[in-house]
């Protein structure tokens, strides 16, 4: 790793402030897969995800002075940032949700879809992903995005806290009822018909 790879964000930041546009290079690197998935997986739209993260690092450099060291880390902001994007963007879109299927690299929501044999049953399989998907982004906002952090992005309690601006115990409560509602909609997927040979998709508690 480079000296340059090593510098702390904040001097980065403050690098980048000033036109440097190597440093701005380097923030960007670091921090635009992670907030891009965390976008996609909120918003279940990759169009959507691209522009917010693009409008992220916009605002950040034409306003670097809002992000302050002393109130938590770059990547935290940026997330606070990043979501509160996502909020509007679904404020302003009508229910219905377009679904994507995660890619090899893992950049998309969530589903893999492994084993496949028969397209009958691969096309079984796909659709199950895609019900299962459905029931995330069919969360209300507060509790998926507490699913998305912990569950599928494996933050702990204090860093979703962090990124959300609230308190832990209210990332607690919302994991445990955005658990609970995501359960609920799973148990009726499962007791719906489905035809004989073809599992619950992989990963997803029976």
């Amino acid at each position: 790793m480079s000296i340059a790879d090593q510098e702390r964000d904040d001097v980065l930041l403050r690098r980048a402030g000033k036109g440097d546009e190597e440093a701005f290079t380097l923030l960007y690197r670091r921090h635009q897969a992670a907030l891009y998935r965390f976008a996609l997986r909120m918003s279940g739209n990759t169009w959507a995800a691209e522009e917010i993260v693009q409008d992220v690092f916009m605002t950040l450099m034409r306003d670097p002075k809002k992000y302050d060291a002393a109130r938590g880390t770059l990547g935290g902001f940026l997330y606070g940032v990043t979501r509160n994007r996502i909020l509007k963007h679904l404020e302003r879109l009508p229910r219905e949700v377009p679904l994507e299927e995660k890619n090899e690299d893992g950049a998309g929501p969530g589903i893999v879809l492994q084993d496949a044999s028969t397209p009958a049953i691969q096309a079984e399989k796909r659709e199950r992903a895609e019900q299962v998907w459905a029931a995330v982004l069919d969360l209300p906002a507060d509790f998926r995005d507490a699913v998305v952090l912990c569950e599928l992005e494996e933050r702990s309690y204090e860093e979703a806290a962090q990124m959300i601006g609230c308190p832990i115990g209210t990332i607690r409560s919302r994991l445990h009822r955005g658990r609970a509602l995501l359960m609920a909609r799973l148990e009726m997927l499962r007791d719906a018909p489905r035809r004989a040979g073809v599992p619950w998709p992989a990963g997803v508690a029976k």
